[in-house]
């Protein structure tokens, strides 16, 4: 399949998903056959063969055969990407590097030179096949757009409680979502208490505690007690169709985003066709009409940009299986391309900059208590409770105690009997600080959730929580401000919380409490002013991703949104690939253009020779093919992968994720930060 064809097929794909026009479904399954079963690369394949033949059986004598053997790997090799051309020519008026190709081949042909068009037709063929066989390898893995909201909803409606399909929903209807399971549209709490986990809505990773008059979004999960929501949008236009349609209308955009050798090829086809015509004519109105015709023809021989049109698939095919070696999959030449000229990047908090696990990282006892004492007493109690917060506490404790007569309050928190004695555990909103109002207020502005833990009525200590910076984080915001790369948080978690982690990652510019749409809006103003990339790994970061210059998906177990809405992603979560990845496109980047400068300089000299009849056209074949070998030795040098720029070389698998704080064995305190 060419690149035009390719092009072809995903703004089929754009517009079938946007619902602008029926579309049938394009199937992109021949990635998963090994190449020999896939006639994407076989007709090449057997266009170099019937090439290669025709030379052996004219070295034998034999010139019949020969000229048949050349027209069938000329015909072969241009059927892949001819047709595409002309329809790209014809239908939407788009002049592309295979359209130039086309030309230097007929030209060939009408000069007799049957043998050079068959050689040009195969070398650009077979170097379209493996890009387009590497683009497709590189999708394979990625899944589908995920499905943000559930199938039904249970609703009361007059007094009877039924399942109705979600988008059936309609304003005003009254929820009764269950703890475990997700809210199908935006609405209102009208009665129950209850955490939910909004992180695929706004990143939040601390869950969210509501209560009857508070607006929840759909797509977030009730992880506690029973709720009662009255819907304020219906079922088909809520926070997640929103986040789907923008990720469409963002692809569509993107999907018409040229590669920078076609970018070149507009202004010069028609240039160059109007050269050749000029020669043809002009030369026939003073001279031999049959020589300048013919100086014509090798003219757009002579302008054919090969070097180019064959360089820049090599380069791209070597640096992309280089870039999937150390765990950076990129799904297109144009990101590629782009990745390298990216000056800005957006970056999202939780599961990005952050282990995305809640962690115990202070403990503060009341005068009297210990540390230990306090955080065993909260585990007690929490090991019976469903809170997300729960995990984080036991996790922090070698040896839970047993509790007894547990009671567990809804979106307040829970109490019981721990050795004898009466323990509540809960947040500073349902108990008192008392003394210890003043730690909780410093805890709370360091961006940490607390939780309070009560002895006998009285406030025994206080647990801050907080989902950590990877430890990497601040030594690769490093390495990025000294390579020229600017960075903003962007993040639907609180100000105080983002504020105060962006400090310790040393990231200045912080933009808070975003929605989807908002982090969308936010990257294509910083788009507008220097190229930008987004990295992110949930639900609410597919529209940014999807709007950005290069959208980046971090790490394997992200979300099938973000991975499909992205257009590079990191098969581990270890954040040195950003520097690393960076680098490696700007050096596949400076190789590209390298090819193309020599490919230019190449036809600035051909073209006055060829015009003057210096240059016969088998001169001039011969020149483009010592280019074309040149050019294909420079781009295989994108097949070295870039060394680590900070720290030790990352791994690639999806297992070569850093551990995070939860990772230590039960009850290793060392790592948890003791404070009086």
């Amino acid at each position: 399949m060419s690149a035009d064809n390719r092009r072809d097929v995903t703004e089929a794909q754009a517009v079938s998903a946007c619902g602008c026009a029926e579309a049938p479904p394009v199937p992109d399954d021949h990635a998963e056959r090994p190449w020999w079963r896939d006639h994407h690369v076989m007709i090449p394949v057997f266009s170099g063969v019937a090439l290669l033949a025709g030379l052996a059986v004219e070295w034998l004598g034999n010139s019949l055969a020969a000229q048949v053997l050349f027209w069938t790997g000329l015909l072969l090799g241009a059927s892949t990407f001819v047709p595409g051309a002309l329809r790209n020519l014809f239908t939407k008026g788009r002049l592309g590097i295979g359209l130039l190709m086309t030309i230097s081949a007929v030209g060939a042909v009408f000069l007799g030179y049957v043998e050079e068009a068959a050689a040009l037709a195969f070398l650009y063929s077979i170097a379209e096949a493996l890009e387009d066989r590497a683009m497709d390898k590189a999708r394979a893995g990625l899944r589908s757009l995920l499905e943000l909201a559930p199938g039904t909803a249970t609703v009361r409606r007059l007094g009877i409680t039924t399942e109705v399909a979600a988008t059936d929903l309609e304003v005003g209807d009254l929820l009764m979502v269950r703890p475990g399971e997700r809210i199908a549209t935006d609405g209102v709490v009208r009665a129950g208490r209850s955490s939910l986990d909004t992180s695929a809505i706004t990143g939040e990773s601390i869950p969210v505690e509501v209560a009857p008059g508070d607006h929840v979004s759909a797509g977030s999960i009730n992880t506690a007690g029973a709720l009662e929501i009255e819907a304020t949008a219906p079922g088909t236009d809520n926070s997640l169709t929103t986040i789907v349609a923008l990720v469409e209308r963002a692809q569509i955009e993107k999907g018409q985003r040229a590669r920078l050798a076609d970018r070149l090829a507009r202004p010069l086809v028609p240039g160059v066709l109007v050269l050749a015509l000029l020669v043809g004519v002009l030369g026939s109105l003073f001279g031999d009409p049959a020589v300048w015709i013919t100086r014509a023809l090798v003219v757009l021989v002579a302008a054919s940009p090969c070097a180019m049109a064959i360089s820049v698939p090599v380069t791209v095919v070597s640096a992309i299986g280089a870039a999937t070696r150390f765990g950076v999959v990129i799904k297109s030449g144009a990101a590629f391309e782009q990745l390298g000229n990216i000056r800005h990047l957006a970056v999202d908090k939780t599961g990005t900059l952050t282990c995305n696990e809640p962690t115990v990282t202070t403990v503060i006892p009341a005068q009297g208590e210990t540390r230990e004492q306090v955080l065993r007493w909260a585990a007690a109690l929490e090991h019976h409770s469903t809170h997300p917060l729960a995990t984080a506490i036991t996790s922090a404790v070698a040896d839970v105690p047993p509790a007894a007569a547990i009671t567990e309050a809804a979106g307040h928190g829970i109490t019981g009997q721990v050795d004898g004695r009466t323990v509540a555990v809960g947040s500073p909103r349902w108990l008192d600080a008392g003394p210890l109002s003043a730690e909780v207020e410093r805890l709370e502005t360091r961006g940490m959730t607390v939780v309070l833990v009560h002895r006998d009525g009285g406030p025994a200590g206080a647990i801050g929580i907080r989902d950590e910076l990877r430890p990497e984080v601040p030594e690769v915001i490093s390495s990025l401000h000294d390579s020229g790369v600017r960075l903003t948080l962007l993040t639907g978690d609180n100000t105080r919380t983002a504020r105060a982690l962006a400090a310790e990652a040393g990231i200045a510019d912080v933009r808070a409490e975003l929605r989807p749409e908002d982090k969308s809006t936010a990257v294509r103003e910083l788009s507008a002013h220097r190229p930008t990339a987004m990295i992110g790994d949930g639900i609410n970061d597919a529209p940014a991703l999807a709007a950005a210059d290069v959208g980046i998906a971090m790490g394997a177990t992200g979300s099938d949104a973000a991975i499909e809405s992205a257009d590079v992603a990191f098969t581990g979560h270890d954040l040195r690939l950003i520097p690393q990845a960076l680098a490696h496109a700007r050096r596949g980047r400076r190789i590209i253009n390298q090819n193309i400068v020599l490919s230019a300089l190449i036809i600035m000299v051909l073209l006055p020779l060829a015009i003057t009849g210096i240059l016969g056209l088998a001169a001039v074949v011969l020149v483009h093919e010592v280019a074309e070998v040149i050019v294909i030795l420079n781009g295989l040098r994108a097949a070295r992968g870039p060394r680590a720029t900070v720290g030790a070389r990352p791994e690639a698998s999806p297992e070569s994720t850093l551990a995070g704080p939860l990772s230590r064995p039960s009850g290793d305190l060392s790592g948890v930060r003791m404070e009086s």
